[in-house]
């Protein structure tokens, strides 16, 4: 099978070379690609000068345009599945082929890799875990199916759902939605414990009153998402 690491990289210059280091080193069947979503840092001269695997962006698009360009990039070169990791050092790269096992052997669409297991590592902030248990609350009135870590940014997907997310993606915060638009296609989604580490670079772009944004923002699209089916 042809498996693919997505890595959206928005000024991830101090961290991103690890973050592909540890690919290299822990999933070695995995090929990677780099999104440099117009970093204002030296994200795309990290690339350049040690010679990563990237894509640049002329205009910043998102996370979500970042993510989805990868998805489009996987299923241009004939990649048969996709996993989305953090270029700033909190996902761990031992995880992926146990998660490329896992949505194999369960026939899943989607493979989120959960912090709130086993509950190990990092956990996020406290005013985060609250946010969290509600979209995790509402996903499940909406869908009738629980997913323990519904912002968690370490994803695997099948071709299937990478031609969906290739065509369409939601563009801001997109975690939350985007697992609710597959549920309601009646995709399978499992999950499988991780832990994932503080991020080591940079700062998130979750914070202060975006986070209010953030929280009535992703409610109104997981709500739209639902009223879609």
């Amino acid at each position: 099978m042809k498996k693919l690491v997505i890595i959206p990289a928005y000024n991830e210059g101090g961290s991103i070379l690890r973050a592909v280091e540890d690919i290299k080193t822990h999933a070695p069947g995995f090929d990677y690609i780099v999104i440099n979503d117009c970093s204002t840092d030296d994200t795309l001269e990290v690339c350049r000068k040690h010679g990563l695997n990237y894509v640049n962006l002329s205009v910043n698009l998102g996370i979500g345009g970042a993510v989805q360009t990868g998805y489009l990039y996987g299923c241009q070169y004939g990649y048969d599945l996709a996993v989305q990791f953090d270029g700033d050092g909190q996902h761990d790269g031992s995880y992926l082929e146990r998660m490329a096992e896992e949505l194999l052997r369960t026939g899943s669409d989607m493979v989120i890799g959960s912090r709130f297991i086993e509950k190990e590592g990092f956990q996020s902030s406290g005013l985060r875990r609250v946010g969290i248990r509600y979209f995790s609350a509402l996903i499940r009135l909406l869908t009738g199916k629980r997913v323990t870590d519904p912002t968690s940014g370490m994803r695997m997907v099948n071709r299937d759902v990478m031609e969906l997310y290739a065509r369409s993606y939601p563009k801001d915060y997109p975690e939350p939605e985007s697992v609710t638009a597959i549920l309601r296609m009646g995709k399978k989604v499992t999950e499988i414990p991780v832990v994932m580490k503080k991020r080591e670079e940079g700062t998130s772009s979750i914070g202060g009153v975006k986070s209010v944004y953030y929280m009535i923002k992703v409610t109104l699209a997981v709500l739209m998402e639902r009223l879609r089916g």
